[in-house]
């Protein structure tokens, strides 16, 4: 074809990526940026109590007033000077005249309490001149006859009272002139109670700062939209959205902008007129389409700092300053978005927005697994934590990788791997930085091994009954270990002993027992319209795959899943064409498949329906649950096991069997 080696040139030009030959490292980065930043807050603005909760006071608070502003009943009961009620008792009271008010809330008193007498009065009642305590009601009678010589109303005491007895007295609370919060407080309901109960309608609080979020690339879509092929939802917008929100500041969508130089430059350009900050995510590499960092590159005063971080995830990070405004070009990979930003973004959002600085809590934890590492960049791995027998911590690396957008979430922090280390064996210490709330709410239930389907409809259900589970999917082997190690409550498993026949039982010792679980079909799955499967069934079918072999790919399981193990058993040994591409979940062998990424693979029946495919019976098995025996006791566990009865309807419906 005329002109075809020329384009095939013009192809390779572009997708050469020009090499980031000025790698920063993490420490030295983010001194580059903050250089040219001032990081102070941006402001003081006047707010409403109604707006102010969660916002950063700017200056302290004195008292205008006295808290309260008077001498305040406690109680129900009787204002009286307590020389008049010594050596009142049941059997030889003392008995005063009631003077002729009612002291309610708001009421003033026009009667001092003089000697051998009394007045009613409420609680938060202004407590007279004359008295010094309240005695509860309860303490007293009234007295049917007046004196003679005295008529009127008459109270009999029967108990002797203390000076100051169930009285506030004015200031008590809050004395004016006293600073009552500072500088620096962020305001939850308690703090602004106080600025309530002081008077103050309004309250001084540094403004947030104002953070534009945009997202690049033509194949990104706007949740809610209907999907097409290439096409990827915008997480990341709303992902960060929320965490600026959560440090301080005030997120400003600017939607997506396409890969067009004109139609992100005009973006830019508005960004940085509208907010303190820009946020942009995607297009930050050096290859073909990548334009977020040519337009930012452009900037001056001073422009671009750094362009390439010596991490991972993370490497492909730019950072610039316009005019003292952090621009800031995220990769557009989700778990490498969030890292970032939490990295280098959330503290000068906060410093900003006048947050305090939090200490960033740190645990040591054991790795479990072994770990490689890719030498030349410190590594960011990161981790969920378990409580392990001895009363320590596990920390099981969450190792979806930088595209997927759940690692971040089920993460209770991270550790980091040392630029020359190329692996960490199992059983090292690490660090671990927490984040979140990971302290404040531990999980009820720790389950771990293989997913399933079903597993998810009985995590639902003990959600609903308010038991939180921490789940963590390292396949049937590894959940098999962890149980073993006493790091988990409950292991799923369904691993078949080749000499048996059978599923689960003969791997278990002596420490661990067998919850029995649900029977499930493992089964090869395949497109409706790939004719070439159409006569396969049974176990013969991988022997015809087999067959087919020039023309037929398949997609793998990850070692140490139960369903690997069916896999090589059945194959005997072969290595068909797409052994090697390994995946980590039967959802993921569908789409592979149903995409036309591979032709064909193994995964459960449910699954297949779901992704309307094709299937042919494999292997019927067990999906069963082992529980450390000196954790049947505890209630979690004892409530996991009521819930698979609970649900096997549920689970009946799905195809599951008992």
């Amino acid at each position: 074809m005329t002109g075809e080696p020329e384009r095939l040139a013009a192809v390779w030009r572009a997708a050469r990526q020009e090499q980031f030959l000025n790698v920063a490292s993490r420490d030295e980065a983010e001194v580059r940026f903050r250089r040219h930043l001032h990081l102070e807050p941006l402001g003081a603005e006047p707010l409403e109590l109604a707006r102010a909760l969660g916002r950063i006071l700017a200056h302290d608070v004195i008292a205008p007033v006295d808290v309260p502003s008077f001498d305040r009943s406690g109680m129900d009961g009787f204002a009286v000077r307590t020389a008049d009620t010594v050596g009142a008792r049941s059997d030889t009271p003392r008995i005063l005249r009631l003077n002729p008010e009612l002291l309610t809330p708001g009421i003033v008193p026009t009667y001092v309490v003089e000697p051998g007498t009394a007045t009613v009065i409420a609680t938060g009642g202004m407590v007279p001149r004359g008295a010094d305590a309240v005695i509860m009601i309860e303490h007293t009678d009234p007295v049917e006859e007046s004196p003679r010589s005295s008529p009127g109303a008459y109270i009999a005491i029967r108990r002797t009272a203390t000076p100051g007895q169930a009285i506030a007295a004015a200031g008590s609370d809050i004395g004016r002139g006293e600073t009552v919060l500072r500088a620096g407080q962020r305001l939850s309901s308690r703090e602004i109670g106080i600025l309530a109960a002081i008077g103050l309608g309004t309250v001084a609080v540094w403004r947030r700062p104002r953070v534009a979020i945009f997202s690049t690339g033509d194949e990104i879509i706007a949740p809610g939209t209907p999907p097409g092929p290439g096409k990827v939802y915008d997480s990341n917008a709303a992902i960060l959205a929320a965490a600026v929100t959560e440090c301080g500041g005030e997120p400003v969508p600017f939607g997506i902008a396409p890969d067009d130089d004109a139609a992100l430059s005009q973006l830019l350009t508005q960004a940085l007129a509208a907010a303190d900050i820009v946020l942009l995510s995607g297009g930050t590499s050096k290859g073909a389409g990548d334009l977020a960092a040519i337009v930012v590159s452009r900037l001056r005063d001073p422009g671009v700092v750094v362009h390439g971080v010596a991490l991972k995830p993370g490497k492909p990070l730019c950072l610039a300053v316009s005019e003292g405004k952090p621009v800031i070009v995220l990769p557009g990979f989700p778990t490498s978005a969030i890292f970032t930003f939490h990295e280098f973004v959330a503290p000068v959002i906060g410093m900003l927005a006048g947050m305090p600085t939090d200490r960033q809590r740190t645990v040591e934890a054991t790795l479990p697994v072994p770990l490689s590492s890719e030498t030349g960049r410190t590594e960011y791995v990161m981790a969920s934590l378990v409580r392990t027998r001895d009363a320590g911590l596990a920390a099981y690396p969450i190792g979806k990788g930088s595209g997927a957008v759940t690692s971040f979430c089920q993460a209770d922090g991270f550790f980091s791997v040392p630029a020359l280390t190329e692996s960490v064996p199992a059983g090292s210490t690490v660090l671990v930085h927490l984040i979140g709330n990971t302290a404040a709410e531990p999980a009820d239930l720790v389950l771990i091994g293989s997913h399933c389907v079903g597993l998810d409809v009985l995590i639902g259900h003990l959600g609903r009954d308010g038991i939180r589970v921490k789940a963590l999917a390292v396949g049937s082997s590894g959940g098999l270990a962890a149980a073993h190690r006493g790091e988990c409550d409950v292991a799923a498993i369904h691993l078949l002993d080749p000499a048996t026949g059978l599923y689960n039982a003969p791997f278990l010792g002596p420490d661990l027992a067998l919850i029995p679980g649900y029977g499930r079909m493992q089964g090869l799955v395949f497109r409706h319209n790939d004719r070439r499967f159409n006569s396969l069934e049974g176990n013969a079918a991988p022997e015809r795959v087999l067959a087919m072999a020039d023309t037929c790919l398949m997609v793998n399981r990850n070692a140490g899943s139960g369903t690997r193990l069916v896999i090589d058993r059945l194959l005997k040994g072969a290595r068909p064409p797409g052994y090697q591409y390994q995946t980590r979940s039967h959802n993921a062998v569908a789409a592979a498949v149903a995409q036309g990424r591979a032709d064909w693979g193994v995964a459960i029946e449910t699954v297949s329906r779901d992704y309307d495919l094709g299937f042919i019976a494999l292997q019927a098995e067990r999906f069963d649950f082992v529980v450390p025996k000196p954790r049947l006791d505890l209630a979690p566990v004892q409530r996991f096991i009521a819930a698979l009865d609970e649900c096997r309807p549920t689970l009946a419906k799905l195809g599951f069997q008992p």
